[in-house]
């Protein structure tokens, strides 16, 4: 499957929504992203292997967190598990005039989307190596923070992290479990989103590295 068919099948299936979403995965080329042994499947709707036992989310899934996360122009964005960066290479198209933050904890796959985004000239994206389970503090807060790894519960530092009118994506569950959005206004809200599988978030406040 091509690009085009993939964006004009998870139309049809009605993930992709927002003309802001679907121009972004019309301009990202996800087969940077993968490993050359896997560029075939680049637009196949599955996860794929990037190596040190981590995954590449299959595009539905990226396209129902970048739906749900509703990003602006302008937002300040904080995404933990950056992987080799294609999803967040996504939300720096969206975030055009704002910043995406990203934290992994494999040094390799951070320099790995360094250099991605370096080859696409996307400069509004900076990587981190350390904990994404505790956020990233320093430049907190962020009007939006997602998670592509799945954690035992919501963590309080990214609640703790997250601005006033802000919205978190988080997939709560070990492997399998459920994607949950929290808003953050006067009171906490949080609601269930669906079902989802992501690699376990690791770190202090996820789970212990097997």
């Amino acid at each position: 499957m091509d690009k085009e068919k993939l964006i004009n099948k998870l139309i049809r299936q009605g993930y992709l929504k927002s003309r802001e979403v679907i121009e972004a995965m019309r301009e990202v080329p996800r087969e940077i992203f993968v490993p050359e042994s896997q560029r075939e499947y680049a637009y196949e709707d599955v996860p794929l292997e990037i190596g040190y036992g981590q995954t590449i989310s299959a595009p539905h899934m990226v396209a129902i967190m970048l739906e749900a996360l509703k990003l602006k122009e302008d937002s300040k964005v904080l995404e933990i598990g950056t992987g080799t960066g294609y999803h967040a290479a996504l939300a720096a198209k969206i975030a055009k005039k704002g910043k995406v933050y990203t934290i992994e904890r494999i040094k390799e796959l951070a320099e790995k989307a360094r250099e991605n985004f370096r080859k696409l000239s996307i400069k509004n994206v900076e990587v981190f190596v350390g904990d994404g389970s505790i956020g990233l503090p320093k430049y907190a807060p962020y009007t939006h923070i997602y998670a592509t790894c799945s954690a035992p519960h919501i963590p309080d530092a990214l609640i703790g992290q997250l601005d006033r009118g802000g919205r978190l994506l988080i997939p709560v569950g070990r492997i399998y479990g459920e994607l949950w959005l929290v808003e953050k206004n006067d009171k906490i809200k949080k609601k269930r989103l669906g079902g989802c599988a992501f690699v376990p978030m690791v770190g202090k406040e996820g789970y212990n590295e097997d």
